[in-house]
Formats: C-alpha cells, sequence, structure tokens
C-alpha cells in the first residue's frame, strides 16, 4: 500500500482525537472523501489511532447492511480475513483487540452464512486451546464476538462449544479467559431451544464452573469483571428456558454468601445482592417450591444491621437487602415470609446492639406492603414493637421505627388508625426531637392522612407545633413538614380553614393543592390564580421534577375548580403533550459528559458525542456500541426523573378532560396520539398511565355525548355516537396489542379494571367486536397463564399452586371485575361464556387460598349473577353448593360477599328454592349476632344478611317463617355500612306491607325509627330518590289509615317530605 496513504489516513485520524470541534469536522469530512472509499487496514504506532481505525473498518464492513464488503475484490477481503487475526494476536492493547475482534464477528457475520470463510471456526478452536495464554485470551474472545453476532448459524455447533467451554471455563492461567467464556455462554445461552434437552443438561453442567468464576472476580475485588458476569447471571434469570432451575438453591445461597461478606468491598456485595433480588423475582416458583424464603431471610437480616449512607440516592449492601426482603414479601405467599421474619425480628429487636433493633424495624417496613392482609388479624402482636421501637433509648432505632409507621399507615390504614391515642402523642414527641425530626414528620405525615375525623382533637396541638417548625427546623425537615401540613389538611377537611388564613406571604413549599381539596372552592379562590402562576414559572425552570410538581398541582386544582379551570388549558396542555415526547437519552445525557470524559472516551475508541469515536453506527444510522468498553452507567442510563414526569403527565391529561369537560375538546386528538404512543414504553408506570388515561378519555367522552341508555346483550342496539366510536376506535385497539407483549402485572391490573369500568359505562357497543379478545385476556389472567405470570421453571400444563403472593391475587381480583363487566354488558348472552369463567373463579374459593383470593371469587360471581339474571338458572346447583361454603366461612368478608350472592341467585334463577330457604336462613343467621361495636366487616356482613332475607322475602314471602324471621330482620335495621342493601330491604317492606301488612304490625314502632333514620336529610343518602319516594308515599299512606303521634317524629325535615 501506497506510503504516503498511509500516512496520511495516520495523520487524520491523530486529527480526529482532537479535543478542537472544527479539527474533528474537518478531519472527519475528509475521511469521508478520501479514505472511506478505499479498503484500509491502518497500524500506527500510537493506539488510540490503532482502535480508531479499528471502529472505522468495522463501519466500512458493515456498511449498506454489508453490500459494501462484499463488493470488494475477493482477494482484498481473503487478504484481510487471513491477515485480520494475527494482528489481532499481535496487538498489545486490550481495548483494540476488542474493536478489531468486532470487525472479525461483523466479517463473520456476512462471510459465514455464504460459506465463504470455513478457515474461522477451526483458527477460533486452534486459538481456543493454544498453549500460549494470549492466544486464548484473543480466541475466545473473538469467539464471543462471532456468537453475539451470528449465533443462528451455529446451532449444530451447541455440544462443541460446551466441550471447549468445559475446558476454557477452568483456564488457571487467566482469568480474562474464564471471565470471556462465561460471557459466551451468556450468549449461547439466549438460543438454546427448549426442547434441545441435551444442551440445556450440558449448559447446566457449567453452571457450577459460572458459579466459581464469579466467586474469583469478587474475591479478585475485579468490579469490571465482577459486573459482566453478574450481567450474564441476570439474563439467563430472565431467559424463558429453565437453564438455572435445578441450580436455584445453590445459586440463592452463593448469592447470599457473597452479599454478607463483609471482607469484599461494599460496591462489589451490592451486585450479588442485586442478582438475588432479581433471583427472587424471576425464579419465585423455585423459591417457593423449595421453601427457601426462610433461609434467605436468616441470611439478609444480618445485612440489614449495617450503616446506612447518609444521601438517601447512594446505594449499599444494607438497602439492598431491605429491597430482597420487599421482593420475597411481594413475590412470595406471605405465609413464607412474615411468620420466618416474624421470628427473626423478635430476635433482632430484643438485643443490646441497637443496629440490630434498627434493622428489625426496617424488615418490618419494607415487609407490609406485599403482606398486609396476612398481617392484619395478627396486628395485636406487632403494636407493643412498635410502641417499643418509637420510645427506644437509641435515635436510630426511633427514626427506623418511625419509616415502620409510615408503611403501616399506607398499607393497614383501619388499624393504624385505631391505634391514634398510642401513635399521634409518641410521634409528636419525636417530632420535638432533633435527632428524630425528619422521620418523625414523615410518620406523622402518612397518619394525619388516614385519621378522618379523629384528627379534630389533635388539629390544634399538631397545627402548632408543625407551624413553628416551618419557621425554625432545618430546610430538610420544612419539606417533611409541609407534608404533614398537607396531611392534616386532607384529614380535617373544613376543619382545616381556620389555619388557611395566613397574614403573611405563605412560602411556596406548602401544598397548596391539598390545602385546596381541604377547604373549598371559595376559600382558596383569592390564591388560585398566584399559585397557579408559580406553578407555570416551574415549568420554565427546566427541572423535571418542577414540571411534577406542576403537573400534580394542575390535577389537584382541575378536580377542585371544575370548568373554572378551563381558561388555563390552552397554557397547561401544550407542557404536557411536549413531556411526552422528552426524550431519556441522548441530548440531556450527552451535555452531561465533562472534557475529561470526552477525552477518556476517544481513548477508549468510544465518544460520546462524536461517530467517529464512542458510538458506531449502521448503515441506517443506528448506534452501535463497544459495550464492553463504554462506562454503560454513564452512556445509557434511563433518566429516571424524565421518566416519572412522564408518568405524571399522562395521568394529569385524564384528570384535566374528567374535570374540564367540553372545554377539552379541541386537545383529544392530540393528547390520544401521544397517549397512544407512551402504550409501548420501557418504564411500566408510563403504560399504567397512559392506559388509565385513555381510558379515563373514552369514558368522559361518552358522558359528554348525550347518551342514551344502552340494553344489555352481545348485538348493540343503542349505538355510540360516532365520534365516541371513532374514539373508541383508536383506543382499545392498542390497548388490546399492549396486553400480548405485557409483562408487569401492575399494568395488566390497571387494564383489566379501565375494561371494566369502561364496559360498565358504554355497554357492549364498547366491546363490540372486540369481546373475544377482552375474554381472552380474563381467560388467561384467571388461569394464570397471561404473559405477566409465566414462570419458565413451571410446566406449561401445571397449575399454578393455590398460596400466592397478595399482589398476584389483586391481578386475579382485577380480571374477576373485567368477566363481571362483561356479564353486565352483554346480559343474558354471557350464559355460554359462563361456562367456561365458572370453573377458573371457581377454583380460587379452595381451602388454601387467601382471603382476598375467596372473597373476590364470590363477588364477583354475586356480579355475574347480576349481570346474567334469569340466564344464571343452568348453573344454580353448583353456584348455590359454592355459596354454602362460602357462608360458612371464618372471614366476614368472605361471608359478606356470600350473603350478596345468594340473594341475588334466589332472586333472578328460574329454578324454584323455596325448598332451600330454612337452609339458607339457618346459614344467615349467625350474621346478625354482629354487636354495634364489632369490627366493620362484621357489622357489612350483617348489612348483607339482611339483605340476603330481603331477597328471599320479596321472591317468595310465603316460604318464609316471618314470625321468626321478621324480629331478627326488623332488628339489624338500620343498615350501618353497605346503604346498597337498603334497596332490597326496602323492597320487601314494601311488598310485605302491599301484600301481608299484619305481619309488620308488632315492629311498626321499630320501623318507624328505622325511616326517621334513612330520611334524615342531614345524614347521607341511604335509599336513593325512587326509594325515598316510595317511603313518603308509605307513611302518608300509614298516616291515613290510623293517624298517631309518631308522625310527629318526621317534623323536623318535613320540606323533604
Amino acid at each position: 500500500m501506497d506510503p504516503n496513504f498511509v500516512q496520511g489516513l495516520h495523520n487524520l485520524l491523530v486529527q480526529s482525537t482532537s479535543n478542537d470541534t472544527a479539527q474533528l469536522k474537518a478531519a472527519t469530512a475528509q475521511l469521508n472523501t478520501d479514505y472511506y472509499k478505499n479498503p484500509i487496514l491502518a497500524s500506527s504506532p500510537e493506539f488510540p489511532v490503532r482502535q480508531l481505525a479499528a471502529v472505522e473498518l468495522r463501519k466500512r464492513v458493515r456498511q449498506k447492511s454489508g453490500d459494501f464488503w462484499v463488493q470488494l475484490p475477493q482477494d482484498t477481503r481473503e487478504e484481510i480475513k487471513s491477515k485480520l487475526p494475527q494482528l489481532i494476536l499481535a496487538e498489545p492493547q486490550t481495548l483494540v483487540r476488542h474493536s478489531a475482534a468486532r470487525v472479525v464477528a461483523s466479517i463473520a457475520s456476512i462471510e459465514l452464512k455464504e460459506g465463504t470463510w470455513p478457515q474461522l471456526l477451526p483458527w477460533l478452536n486452534e486459538a481456543c486451546t493454544s498453549p500460549q495464554v494470549a492466544q486464548r485470551e484473543v480466541g475466545v474472545y473473538i469467539l464471543f464476538t462471532v456468537l453475539e453476532t451470528v449465533i443462528e448459524g451455529f446451532q449444530d455447533s451447541n455440544q462443541n462449544f460446551f466441550k471447549l467451554f468445559e475446558a476454557l471455563i477452568v483456564d488457571r492461567e487467566s482469568m480474562e479467559v474464564r471471565v470471556t467464556t462465561v460471557r459466551a455462554l451468556g450468549v449461547l445461552a439466549q438460543y438454546i431451544d427448549a426442547d434441545d434437552k441435551a444442551d440445556i443438561k450440558s449448559f447446566q453442567n457449567l453452571l457450577p464452573a459460572m458459579i466459581q468464576v464469579v466467586q474469583e472476580a469478587l474475591e479478585a475485588g475485579d468490579e469490571a469483571a465482577a459486573r459482566q458476569l453478574f450481567d450474564v447471571f441476570e439474563t439467563l434469570l430472565i431467559l424463558e428456558i429453565p437453564l438455572l432451575g435445578p441450580h436455584t438453591e445453590a445459586l440463592a445461597s452463593f448469592l447470599l454468601v457473597c452479599g454478607a461478606n463483609r471482607n469484599l468491598d461494599a460496591e462489589l456485595r451490592i451486585f450479588p445482592l442485586n442478582a438475588l433480588n432479581w433471583t427472587v423475582q424471576y425464579k419465585k416458583s423455585k423459591i417457593q417450591s423449595q421453601n427457601l424464603a426462610g433461609k434467605i431471610l436468616e441470611g439478609l437480616m444480618p445485612i440489614t444491621t449495617e450503616p446506612e449512607p447518609e444521601d438517601t440516592d447512594d446505594d449499599a449492601p444494607c438497602r439492598s437487602a431491605l429491597r430482597i426482603i420487599d421482593g420475597l414479601a411481594t413475590n412470595l405467599p406471605p405465609t413464607q415470609v412474615f411468620p420466618a421474619l416474624r421470628t427473626l425480628i423478635q430476635q433482632y429487636f430484643f438485643s443490646p446492639d441497637p443496629s440490630y433493633r434498627r434493622g428489625a424495624m426496617l424488615a418490618l417496613g419494607v415487609v407490609v406492603e406485599g403482606c398486609s392482609e396476612y398481617m392484619t388479624p395478627i396486628m395485636s402482636q406487632v403494636w407493643p414493637i412498635i410502641e417499643a421501637g418509637l420510645q427506644d433509648v437509641d435515635p436510630s432505632v426511633r427514626k427506623a421505627t418511625c419509616i415502620a409507621v409510615s408503611c403501616l399507615c399506607e398499607w393497614l390504614e383501619e388499624e393504624c388508625a385505631a391505634k391514634h391515642a398510642t401513635l399521634v402523642p409518641a410521634i409528636m414527641n419525636l417530632v420535638n426531637d432533633p435527632a428524630t425530626q425528619r422521620s418523625a414528620c414523615t410518620a406523622l405525615d402518612a397518619l394525619l392522612e388516614i385519621l378522618q375525623d379523629v384528627i379534630d382533637q389533635y388539629l390544634n396541638l399538631i397545627m402548632e407545633q408543625l407551624a413553628n417548625l416551618l419557621d425554625t427546623a432545618p430546610m430538610a425537615v420544612k419539606s417533611v413538614v409541609t407534608g404533614a401540613i398537607g396531611s392534616a389538611a386532607h384529614a380535617s377537611k373544613e376543619k382545616f380553614l381556620p389555619y388557611f388564613q395566613p397574614n403573611y406571604e405563605p412560602p411556596p413549599t406548602l401544598p397548596f393543592g391539598t390545602f385546596a381539596e381541604a377547604v373549598g372552592v371559595d376559600a382558596f379562590r383569592p390564591y388560585f390564580a398566584d399559585m397557579m402562576k408559580q406553578a407555570f414559572q416551574g415549568l420554565e425552570m427546566g427541572s423535571p421534577r418542577l414540571r411534577e410538581c406542576s403537573f400534580l398541582f394542575f390535577s389537584v386544582m382541575a378536580r377542585v375548580f371544575g370548568e373554572e379551570f378551563a381558561p388555563y388549558l390552552p397554557n397547561v396542555i401544550p407542557p404536557l403533550l411536549a413531556s411526552c415526547r422528552l426524550p431519556e437519552h441522548g441530548e440531556e445525557n450527552e451535555a452531561s459528559f465533562s472534557s475529561d470524559d470526552a477525552a477518556a472516551a476517544f481513548a477508549s475508541g468510544s465518544s460520546p458525542t462524536s461517530a467517529i469515536a464512542v458510538l458506531d453506527t449502521d448503515s441506517d444510522g443506528n448506534i452501535e456500541a463497544e459495550m464492553e468498553d463504554v462506562d454503560v452507567d454513564k452512556m445509557l442510563e434511563v433518566n429516571s426523573a424524565i421518566a416519572v414526569e412522564k408518568e405524571i403527565a399522562a395521568d394529569t391529561i385524564g384528570a384535566l378532560f374528567h374535570a374540564t369537560r367540553n372545554h377539552f375538546f379541541p386537545y383529544v386528538e392530540q393528547c390520544v396520539i401521544e397517549l397512544v404512543s407512551l402504550l409501548a414504553h420501557y418504564y411500566e408506570g408510563i403504560r399504567k398511565s397512559a392506559t388509565e388515561s385513555l381510558l379515563e378519555l373514552v369514558r368522559t367522552f361518552y358522558e359528554l355525548s348525550d347518551p342514551q341508555e344502552w340494553q344489555a346483550g352481545a348485538a348493540v342496539t343503542v349505538p355510540l355516537q360516532p365520534l365516541v366510536k371513532e374514539l373508541v376506535g383508536h383506543c382499545l385497539p392498542p390497548l388490546l396489542d399492549m396486553y400480548e407483549s405485557e409483562d408487569n402485572k401492575s399494568v395488566v391490573a390497571s387494564l383489566c379494571i379501565g375494561l371494566a369500568e369502561t364496559a360498565n359505562k358504554l355497554g357492549p357497543a364498547f366491546i363490540e367486536n372486540n369481546v373475544e379478545q377482552i375474554c381472552s385476556i380474563a381467560i388467561q389472567v384467571l388461569g394464570q397463564k397471561a404473559l405477566c405470570q409465566q414462570d419458565p421453571d413451571q410446566d406449561e400444563n401445571e397449575e399454578a399452586p393455590e398460596d400466592q403472593a397478595e399482589y398476584d391475587s389483586v391481578l386475579i381480583s382485577s380480571a374477576g371485575d373485567l368477566v363481571a363487566a362483561l356479564a353486565n354488558a352483554l346480559g343474558p348472552d354471557f350464559a355460554q361464556a359462563f361456562g367456561t369463567f365458572f370453573p377458573l373463579i371457581a377454583k380460587y374459593y379452595g381451602k388454601n387460598r387467601s382471603l382476598s383470593d375467596r372473597s373476590s371469587a364470590i363477588g364477583c360471581l354475586a356480579e355475574i349473577i347480576a349481570g346474567v339474571k334469569g340466564a344464571v338458572t343452568p348453573s344454580t346447583e353448583p353456584l348455590m353448593e359454592l355459596f354454602y361454603r362460602a357462608l360458612a366461612d371464618n372471614e366476614a368478608e368472605v361471608q359478606s360477599n356470600a350473603c350478596f350472592a345468594v340473594g341475588l341467585l334466589v332472586e333472578h334463577s328460574l329454578v324454584d328454592l323455596s325448598p332451600q330457604y330454612l337452609p339458607l336462613l339457618a346459614a344467615l343467621r349467625p350474621l346478625f349476632d354482629a354487636t354495634a361495636d364489632a369490627p366493620r366487616p362484621r357489622l357489612n356482613a350483617k348489612d348483607n344478611a339482611a339483605g340476603a332475607v330481603a331477597r328471599l322475602i320479596f321472591r317468595n314471602s310465603t316460604a318464609v317463617p316471618l314470625d321468626q324471621v321478621l324480629p331478627v330482620f326488623v332488628g339489624a335495621l338500620p343498615l350501618k355500612e353497605d346503604y346498597v342493601e337498603n334497596r332490597p330491604v326496602f323492597r320487601a317492606l314494601f311488598h310485605l306491607f302491599r301484600t301481608v301488612p299484619q305481619t309488620l304490625g308488632p315492629h311498626l314502632d321499630a320501623l318507624l325509627a328505622v325511616f326517621v333514620h334513612v330520611l334524615d336529610p342531614s345524614g347521607p343518602d341511604q335509599i336513593g330518590d325512587e326509594g325515598r319516594a316510595e317511603l313518603i308515599q308509605l307513611i302518608g299512606f300509614l298516616n291515613t289509615q290510623e293517624p298517631v303521634p309518631w308522625v310527629q317524629m318526621f317534623y323536623p325535615f318535613p320540606p323533604t317530605i
């Protein structure tokens, strides 16, 4: 090759490493015009130049999808193929070897498919088995890069690769060989077919050696290798092929031992702990079937006692351990998690070491989210520990207890509100203690939000102390004080008004949105315009967090002011849409690179901003990178703040339409376009918000279309307005498409609930032409076969275990809501589909099922009966059998739903169920024994039992022994909790007054007191307009028959009557 040509190229490549933008652009232009049209293979005494030459050669090979390479003369291609491996073997710099290896892989991707490089694999095998360690390092790395690129053509060679890797993975002379071998196995694993039993077994035989390499990398303190190795294992965990299955316990044990090893650097320990967290998430069936939760918790608890970093954004082993405890609680049945953890918590909490007591409290706090239902009946055993923790002598324990209280308040509202007399004074004491102020204010914030009317007795004291802290506390504390003030306003509602009369300019950090909801439109209106101005200013300050806060404020203001908010829409909607379109990589991340970052990137052949350097591009302009040579955390870091901002923006769009009604019409189309585009976003929070907002838009648009009342049935007799139908056509198909690839349970649950709400509102026209697909979603979820429920370690035909995580129960319940909505929309035409759904739903009423599963199963069946009405008749017998079992359940929540269900079955079935009346009444009778101070679920069950008896009476009063039933029935009135059941109750009473009034004579005084109660205008509406009118008519009739002084009882509210 012409020496002048080589020297000119060398000089340009040197110029390409300059930090001078003008020089770089000039060099790029000349390279493009003078050199890229000729095949080049450059070498230079300067390794950055050799590195750039390798990158440019790879570009050359891949140009136009390889066409440029193919058009080279055959002898030139052969020369490059023969010399390139030798050049790599001779290259002293690792980065250059890696870039040149990827040139080989790019060529191989073209040549191997054509069968024109038969020498490559034999050469690689020779290099990998060479007695020279340097050649083995080069050979296995080239093989790794080739497998990444052209694995599809190598499946027939898998066994040969396994044999080769079996030797390389124990190479005693080179850690690099062992690490690269594990990485190559990670690539190979992604292409093993589920039916290739031999390949699966061969791979599994190598897993112990792979784990050994990870351990060696950790012991050597090699962070880069450890990161690469754990990336491999995290990939193995999410594969659909159960490669890790037989080794799950060993892997979990190894990861736990490494994570707990305090002789390792903290940053290295985080790698195995994160991998263990993934193991819990993706191998939960193995963790569950082998009952490993207890062992894992025993290993994690000592890690929770370690110190936490001051910065909340910094990771540490103790925080990783708490994440895994949270993962165990949310992914496994609480029966496997909480009993074992409770034992450990008690053991640790009574330790003389405060760090152990702190760890116990933090573990208690994180476990609540996944075990709240399980914990509810045993909270009496938890409260003594909480109370002791709030008074612990060590401030770190008191702070941890405050965190635990915050978590308890979020997930166990009623239980925490009932302990207000203990919790409020204890936390207020900690608010006054500088050592615990911040954590105590956070706990107070969570507690106040759930206190409701109980807050009255504390409000003055709380506001006095919090107002003082706003003046005196450090800034970090003030931020949580404002949250607590907002929660006080939320709980106290209009009683907060005296505290919302500032005689000074209030600080902008105060939660004005919450204040507005608390004090109401009129009281807040003087501040409305100024607060909106501040919110708009927040949008202009370039901070995702401030934009998020502004969007939340807009949402609340729209909810409070309704259509008064409409004038602000032209200024609010554009920023919302702009947020939906914001990039999360690219410009913002590139701008964060310093000149030192850029110089380092150039030195490694990978620049953050230049196509010549770091990031390679293919023929289509897509960016590719030498990933092992790039700072992945910096280069590809997702801007989570922007992702959360998008989530809030998507959520706000639906809220604004709902609040501002027809004023939002000009923005519907563009909002739908943006929301649909977000359905494919990588972040599940955005997909969830987009799903909910799209369906909210559909429902609101329908409400504003002046709709006629729809009729249930498969045939649509009341069509949607054309614009509504068009909107449904834009929203529903993308949502159904999203489901097919949706792997997040919370998104699927939101989709099911949203579809159910929309079908209930719009009727059969909403699901027209999509019934089968929507039914399929419910069938898959109830059958635990949806993508988000799949577990590669579970056989396809194997039934999922009855004992499941509480989060799984939420998903199942949402599918039940969807089925009930389908029944409501289709009415009797759902009868045939019910034959498919009945066994899927009924199985969730099993002896080992959770309270949530049992309750939602019976409740779902009740709603289906309400929808299909008489069409339920063929299933009467099995339903009745199931409902008898549910009436005898030991949980009041299940019994309540069973009462509702059995009453509806008697009401709608065409089968004469009169012979069942006496055993049914006997089953219902114990539920009427709940006293006035009984827990709410018991009172609710009592109300539903009254509703069931009422339905029996209305269907066939002659089959009811009224002389025995009415004293108990009337004695249960007025209803205390479930006012919906007043409809059947008063319908039955009206029926008896019309048909056998003499049976009610002995109970008239009691009934009149009930009438007074339900007609009281100062209380909530309990019977609806129709029931109220009929009741007033009845009272008037009774007065004409026999005027008596009891009519005076109604005088306090004659206008209503």
